[in-house]
């Protein structure tokens, strides 16, 4: 386990990505009927957000923790475990994120009135894998994001520097684990448990 950093907040609004200009007041719902370009998409307090797409390393990363996650969550009926391609809308300003991985409790699916339009909050746990064109600063201010949207634990895997950010809603600097240690679901996905190192391998 590595030493933690002191968190300094971004001078952009959505350091992670790129502001798309002239696009205009955005919302959530109309993330969901943006025409497929190669890129993804999110929003950031009504504006809109290209984030570029992943490599093989990012998506097999992500996708190895997404089913060991999500059967850990099925097998012990947890709540539900989100890909990519969810769209979590936080409360307050206008904001979407779709993290890599997500996870919400089992209790908060009466909270979804429509399950073919974005989850109407944070998730309780939410993944993101970093990409080589992401800095330290970047990731930090998206983990920040989550937390101050109700997030209750956030992962921030860094596959080349095989390093995972583990992020509370209170703390001021990220713990760093290493390809060593485990991932912990602590209270959020309690019982869960998983080697670090296995998912990094690409």
């Amino acid at each position: 386990m590595s030493e933690a950093r002191t968190y300094h907040p971004p001078r952009t609004l959505a350091p992670w990505g790129d502001i798309v200009p002239d696009a205009g007041p955005m919302t959530v719902e109309k993330l969901l009927a943006l025409p497929d370009d190669g890129w993804r998409y999110e929003v950031v307090e009504g504006m809109l957000i290209r984030v570029a797409g992943s490599g093989l390393r990012a998506t097999t990363v992500a996708r190895r923790l997404g089913a060991r996650l999500g059967d850990f969550v099925d097998d012990h009926g947890l709540g539900f475990v989100s890909t990519a391609d969810g769209v979590y809308r936080f409360p307050g300003a206008e904001t979407g994120l779709l993290p890599d991985v997500g996870f919400i409790y089992a209790s908060r699916r009466a909270l979804i009135v429509d399950v073919d339009k974005p989850i109407p909050f944070a998730p309780d746990l939410a993944v993101e894998v970093a990409s080589p064109s992401q800095s330290q600063g970047d990731m930090d201010a998206k983990a920040r994001q989550y937390l101050d949207g109700g997030t209750s634990l956030v992962w921030i895997i860094w596959p080349l520097r095989q390093e995972v950010d583990v992020w509370h809603p209170h703390d001021n600097t990220p713990t760093t684990l290493s390809a060593a240690d485990r991932l912990d679901g602590e209270q959020v996905v309690p019982g869960f448990s998983h080697p670090i190192a296995p998912l990094l391998v690409v």
